[in-house]
């Protein structure tokens, strides 16, 4: 993780951008976030479940997931996953709200 603008880079709270390279085989667990988060992937494909349905990004395409929704993020795929994420409000540990695994 590369952030360029937010609260951990420049201490701005408003907005953050961050760039990602997610390995293949990685996951996180499901989080309910406070904040609007933008992706836009740069190469290989990023699987996104959202409450319950699952979307696979693939190069160029974007997806825009509201504050509040159920979400998983995984690259479940055989290579890397490259792609920016902006979120509104800035990214927080405090605010992602990621569940005990």
């Amino acid at each position: 993780i590369e952030e360029h603008i937010g609260l951990a880079s420049t201490g701005d709270a408003r907005y953050s951008a961050a760039h990602m390279v997610a390995p293949a085989g990685w996951s996180e667990p499901h989080q309910t976030p406070k904040f609007d988060e933008i992706t836009i992937m740069v190469r290989g494909k990023k699987q996104i479940e959202i409450d319950g349905d699952v979307v696979v990004l693939e190069a160029s395409q974007s997806l825009l997931i509201k504050a509040g929704a159920r979400i998983k993020y995984s690259n479940p795929f055989n290579e890397p996953a490259e792609y920016w994420s902006i979120c509104v409000p800035a990214f927080s540990i405090d605010t992602v709200n990621r569940e005990e695994a």
